[in-house]
């Protein structure tokens, strides 16, 4: 094992210690360590972050849940259109985008292109979230609830994304839980992780037949992750998440921009 390896195995770690401490965010770290630390197709490597992404968010929501920071009932109302979405982009979307898209001057925009550039735009919409005032803002204002209507297309949109990039969407689902649901801040995070575990799961059976898995090394990876979780979960506890997710904010909003640099400039 190289030193690429082991810093990626690191990353690892980082990803579930950002998920336990603040219910979103660490899935975004996970495709850009899987395609430019460990090398992966960038289709492979989504397929591989919904699967690392929700077992860990498994473990998450259940320690939650223990805690009773869990509404399943609303979780249920996000989750159930947005898992079927995301199992239809990655069953049917993904393999039906060709590998070169267009072509403009010369440059040629593949498939590989597309679904990074996609990821760095979400990481960029994600930082923005991050970097708002959280709770503060949210609870001084009356929750506004509205339509199942509203909610299902918010979850559908939130489920495409989820399938095309690979990421759990958490940045996304949390506002909405504290403003739609009005839940807390705490129980948002939790209600989050319940949400993106199902979500990137089902979106993983989509991939299942689409792409080749090497199931020891996504083991491995996914086994550290958790570990992460646990140790995330723990220290919320004791560390401010509003801090950290600022601060981890601006490191998105800078790995955001780099990609869409990297992939269309250099």
């Amino acid at each position: 094992m190289d030193i690429t390896q082991i810093i990626g195995f690191l990353g690892a770690l980082v990803v579930g210690l950002v998920l336990g401490l603040t219910g979103g965010g660490g899935s975004i770290l996970t495709v850009p360590i899987l395609v430019y630390l460990l090398l992966l197709n960038p289709v492979t490597a989504t397929a591989y972050s919904l699967f690392i992404v929700g077992v860990s968010s498994c473990f998450g929501a259940f320690k939650n849940f223990q805690k009773g920071l869990v509404d399943v009932k609303i979780a249920a109302v996000f989750a159930i259109p947005a898992f079927t979405m995301v199992f239809i982009t990655r069953k049917f979307i993904i393999p039906a985008i060709p590998e070169s898209i267009f072509s403009i001057g010369g440059f040629e925009v593949t498939k590989s292109i597309f679904i990074m550039v996609m990821f760095a735009i979400m990481m960029v919409i994600a930082s923005i979230s991050m970097l708002k005032p959280k709770k503060e803002e949210l609870d001084a204002h009356a929750p506004r609830k509205l339509s199942n209507l509203l909610i299902f297309n918010q979850a559908i949109v939130i489920g495409f994304f989820t399938g095309i990039v690979g990421a759990g969407g958490g940045f996304i689902i949390i506002p909405a839980l504290i403003i739609l649901g009005n839940l807390s801040m705490k129980k948002a995070v939790g209600t989050s992780l319940f949400i993106i575990a199902i979500n990137s799961l089902i979106g993983f059976v989509g991939d299942i037949g689409n792409v080749e898995i090497d199931w020891t090394f996504l083991l491995s990876f996914t086994a550290i992750a958790v570990v992460g979780i646990y140790l995330g979960t723990y220290l919320s506890n004791y560390i401010p998440g509003k801090k950290l997710k600022k601060g981890f904010g601006w490191f998105v909003l800078i790995m955001g921009f780099y990609i869409i640099i990297k992939e269309l400039i250099m």
